[in-house]
């Protein structure tokens, strides 16, 4: 069988600067900040603690099949963003249903907020006292199976991947070839994790916590403000989307993956230049193609370094501009990639390019050009999405503008005939 087109015909967006496409968009073109003071646990007793919570998410506003009681707050956003992307893509969830489908979704933290609460019980009042209802919901697995009983799918695969901070570019990736080989007719794919105090504790305790904002790029950042939300894409069919009139916001061209293992916390730029590669040739697009790169940009002295020097071996002394989103969102773990993907591809269809906030001077080892502070429109083509996370795992996809016989198209069409 010949590979099919994939392309992009939902999103759903559950972030600190909006909830919904519609809203994520504007937040984007802002510049805004999701920034506040954490109010998801008790952080007396850190020094700093600002977060990118999502203070007005209401479930029983966006998910209406779904047990609230059994599920926990990071399922709640997987369900919500799926349920927005099936909406957004105006596909009746009846014929969703009646489809061969998948839900992939990326994570690092599965429901570790309410693992949280676990052992507070546990330390409180023993192990006897720990509630059954609560550790049920912990399951990681649970992310996905929540996407997919929103939605009462029935004939269905449901994924989840728990490869940390590159988790949704991987789900992504596992959708965009289960649509692309004739397996499944529709994937929901794309990351969720909600702020708990595990991970918040953790990377305070490595010294990448910043006190008040993220600064990617900046010569005087700090390191993360960790954040939450979901961002869920629906994928089908080039063939699919045009016989039932979809509106086509993106196309998905390719990704690479590797997996280095070199050190447990610190990027490695050879490997993660490698990535990049890979992405490129499975995406059948040069890097002269690639007209803006939506970074990991953490906004820690280490990562935003080693990926401009990565970038750089594989673009020369003149990239693309560069920009990170988690300026404004924090770092969502494993719904970072996922978000970016959907930012980049509301900067594809909008064609404009978001701004990396929070920018005072550019750190002259990264010498790039992240957009400071303000959006600027742009037409773009081709745009590339970047995620490194803990253990060396690595995860690029390449989005495009859908154009029937421009890059997507005429290169889509090359790959099918290899």
């Amino acid at each position: 069988m010949t590979p099919r087109r994939v392309v992009v015909t939902g999103l759903g967006a559950v972030t600190s600067i909006g909830i919904g496409a519609g809203e994520f968009l504007a937040g984007l073109r802002a510049g805004r900040s999701g920034a506040a003071p954490i109010t998801s646990f008790d952080a007396s007793g850190f020094e700093h603690s600002q977060g990118c919570e999502i203070t007005d998410f209401d479930a029983e506003r966006f998910v209406t099949r779904l047990p609230s009681a059994e599920y926990g707050r990071a399922s709640h956003f997987a369900a919500a963003a799926a349920r927005m992307a099936v909406e957004d893509a105006a596909l009746p969830v009846e014929d969703l249903r009646a489809a061969r489908s998948l839900v992939s979704v990326g994570t690092t933290d599965g429901e570790s907020r309410d693992l949280d609460r676990l052992v507070q019980q546990e330390v409180e009042l023993g192990a006897a006292h720990m509630d059954p209802v609560v550790a049920r919901r912990v399951p990681a697995g649970r992310l996905s199976v929540a996407a997919a009983r929103e939605l009462g799918l029935v004939n269905v695969e449901a994924v989840t991947l728990p490869t940390a901070c590159a988790a949704g570019n991987y789900a992504i990736g596992y959708g965009y070839d289960a649509v692309r080989s004739g397996e499944f007719d529709f994937a929901l794919s794309g990351g969720a994790d909600a702020v708990c105090l595990k991970t918040f504790a953790g990377f305070y305790r490595l010294g990448t916590i910043a006190p008040e904002r993220c600064q990617p790029f900046d010569l005087d950042r700090k390191g993360i403000l960790t954040g939450e939300g979901a961002g869920m894409m629906l994928l089908e069919s080039l063939e699919s989307a045009l016989a039932r009139g979809a509106r086509i916001h993106a196309e998905v061209l390719g990704y690479g993956l590797n997996c280095d293992a070199d050190h447990p916390v610190a990027p490695n730029e050879d490997s993660f230049a490698r990535c990049v590669r890979l992405a490129h040739e499975n995406a059948g697009v040069s890097a002269d193609d690639v007209d803006l790169i939506s970074a990991h940009g953490t906004g820690t002295k280490a990562n935003d370094v080693s990926e401009a020097r990565a970038i750089r071996q594989v673009f020369g002394g003149r990239p693309p501009r560069m920009v990170s989103i988690k300026s404004m969102i924090g770092h969502t773990m494993g719904a970072a990639s996922a978000l970016a993907a959907i930012a980049c591809t509301l900067a594809l269809r909008e064609g404009f390019i978001p701004p990396t906030i929070n920018h005072v001077r550019t750190d002259p080892e990264c010498d790039i050009d992240c957009v400071p502070n303000q959006a600027v429109d742009a037409d773009l083509r081709v745009v590339q999405n970047n995620a490194l996370a803990f253990g060396g795992n690595n995860a690029v996809l390449i989005l495009g503008r859908h154009e029937p016989d421009g890059v997507g198209g005429a290169q889509a069409a090359e790959r099918g005939a290899a």
